[in-house]
């Protein structure tokens, strides 16, 4: 059988919870602990429509220090999953300020979702008190859904790596969108 292999790339803030997603799909376990991001490569294999695909999956560091070197994570990739923090509203403000334009400058006619994740976190009452503090509440479904129209991402979907919950869900659909022959510019 022939394998099909894609490239994903996952972008977002420091800590909005893009490792622990990775490595919750690819390896199936939740690390308790947060480990900042240089760069770092997974790979999982994704079956859809009866399609068997080799998923390399490229986490990138969302720190301002890397603005530089994540730009060499973009060649050669087929989706992009735009992350943010359910339990941080600024994330989903980022999204829209610099991911988005990041991501349309070095990858112009490529799929994009965007990702809600810590799901878990909107109804903590410990996180739902800090958001108070500051005038601000974990973002609903229909904020994310509003911001993914908006920027004109495929699909907007939330998960919790902690929980699991929509994990598969999100590789499941960006794998699809991969799948999805890119439409190129005709020249009139």
């Amino acid at each position: 059988m022939s394998e099909i292999k894609k490239k994903l790339v996952i972008v977002g803030d420091p800590a909005c919870g893009k490792t622990h997603l990775l490595i919750v799909f690819s390896k199936g376990i939740f690390p308790e602990a947060w480990i900042p991001t240089v760069s770092e490569n997974y790979v999982a294999d994704v079956e859809v429509d009866g399609k068997h695909v080799e998923l390399a999956l490229w986490n990138t560091s969302g720190s301002e220090d890397y603005d530089r070197l994540r730009p060499l994570s973009y060649p050669d990739s087929h989706v992009i999953l735009v992350c943010f923090a359910i339990d941080d509203p600024d994330s989903l403000d980022d999204v829209q300020e610099k991911w988005i334009s990041e991501v349309r400058h070095f990858c112009p006619n490529l799929p994009f979702l965007l990702v809600g994740c810590k799901k878990d976190l909107r109804r903590d009452p410990r996180v739902i008190e800090e958001l108070r503090k500051t005038n601000q509440r974990p973002v609903t479904s229909e904020e994310g859904m509003a911001v993914a129209q908006k920027i004109g991402a495929k699909h907007y979907l939330e998960c919790s790596a902690k929980t699991g919950e929509g994990v598969r869900e999100v590789f499941q659909f960006a794998t699809k969108c991969s799948l999805v022959p890119m439409s190129t510019p005709t020249k009139s």
